[in-house]
C-alpha cells in the first residue's frame, strides 16, 4: 500500500488538472452553452389554465434536543420484555416494592419519604443546582437534632465539629445501598422519572441528562480545609424566632452564593462530604456514557 506521502504528488497533479480545465475551459463552455439566435415570431397569448391552488406549507416543527446520556441496559444484561409500568399517579406501590430490594423496611421508614417518591426525586435533583431546594419535596426525611455552632475565642462562629455526627446515619445508609442494583431499579422505572420531569415543566428534555449534570455539579464541590464560619441572620420585629438555628448563613459570600446542593454538602462536614461524593461518582459512571 502506498503511503500518504507518495500519494501527495498525484493528488496535487489532479488538482492542477482540474484547475486548468476550469480556467481554460470556462470560455468554451460559455460559448457552447450560449443559446442559438431565435427568429422573432408573433406572440400568442396562451389559453388560461385551471391551476389548482398551492397547498400551504406544513409548519416546521423543531426537533427535540439530542439526548446526551440515554438510559440503556448494561452490555452484559439481557433485555427481556418488561411488564408495563403503572401510571405515575399509581406507581407508589411498585416503587416501594423496588426500594425494598435495596433497603431494609426500617431504613425505608426512617430515612425516606415514600409518598410520591419518584416526583420527589425528580424535583429535588432539579433543585440541587439552584439556589433553593425546599425540604417539602425532598425524597428523604430532614436530619433530626439541631444545627450547632461553636464560637471561637476571636468571636468568629463556625459550624460545630460535632455537627457532622447528625448526618452519619444517613451517609451510612446511602453507602450501604448496592449502586449497581440501585441503577438497575432506576433503569426499570426510568419512564416514570421521565414523565415526572416533563410534568415538572420540561417537555422535550431528558431527565437523565439533567441528573448527570447535577451529579457533576455536586462531585466538583470543593472540600473545605477547616470549619466554615457562619453568621446568624437578624430578624427584625416583635415576634421572637422560635428556631434560630435555621437562620444561619455562611459568612463567606463565595460559599453562601453556592447552589443549594453544594451548601448541603458543605454542611455535613468534610468526611461525610468525601464519602457522599465517592458514592455520587459511582452512580455517575453507571448512568452516563463515558
Amino acid at each position: 500500500m502506498k503511503s500518504e506521502t507518495s500519494r501527495l504528488p498525484a493528488v496535487l497533479a489532479a488538482l492542477a488538472v482540474l484547475a486548468a480545465i476550469a480556467y481554460f475551459g470556462w470560455p468554451y463552455l460559455q460559448r457552447s452553452l450560449a443559446p442559438a439566435p431565435v427568429t422573432p415570431t408573433v406572440a400568442v397569448a396562451p389559453a388560461p389554465l385551471d391551476v389548482p391552488p398551492t397547498a400551504p406549507l406544513a409548519p416546521v416543527v423543531p426537533e427535540p434536543p439530542a439526548i446526551e446520556h440515554p438510559i440503556e441496559p448494561a452490555a452484559a444484561e439481557p433485555a427481556p420484555e418488561a411488564p408495563p409500568l403503572p401510571a405515575l399517579a399509581d406507581a407508589d406501590p411498585l416503587v416501594r416494592e423496588k426500594l425494598s430490594g435495596l433497603l431494609s423496611r426500617k431504613d425505608m421508614l426512617t430515612f425516606l419519604q415514600l409518598d410520591g417518591f419518584v416526583r420527589r426525586v425528580v424535583a429535588t435533583v432539579d433543585n440541587l443546582e439552584r439556589s433553593h431546594a425546599p425540604a417539602i419535596v425532598w425524597p428523604v426525611n430532614p436530619t433530626p437534632e439541631r444545627f450547632t455552632t461553636l464560637r471561637r475565642a476571636d468571636g468568629v462562629e463556625t459550624i460545630h465539629p460535632d455537627n457532622s455526627r447528625r448526618y452519619r446515619p444517613l451517609v451510612q445508609m446511602i453507602e450501604s445501598v448496592d449502586t449497581a442494583r440501585a441503577v438497575a431499579v432506576y433503569r426499570t422505572l426510568y419512564p416514570l422519572f421521565q414523565q415526572a420531569y416533563e410534568g415538572l415543566g420540561f417537555p422535550g428534555s431528558y431527565f437523565n441528562d439533567r441528573l448527570v449534570k447535577v451529579l457533576d455539579h455536586l462531585i466538583s464541590t470543593p472540600v473545605p480545609a477547616g470549619p466554615l464560619a457562619v453568621t446568624l441572620v437578624e430578624v427584625k420585629g416583635t415576634v421572637p424566632s422560635l428556631r434560630p438555628w435555621v437562620r444561619y448563613e455562611y459568612a463567606d459570600p463565595a460559599y453562601e452564593s453556592m447552589s443549594a446542593g453544594r451548601k448541603m454538602l458543605l454542611r455535613v462536614g468534610a468526611d461525610n462530604q468525601r464519602r457522599l461524593q465517592a458514592k455520587l461518582k459511582d452512580i455517575r459512571q453507571r448512568v452516563a456514557r463515558r
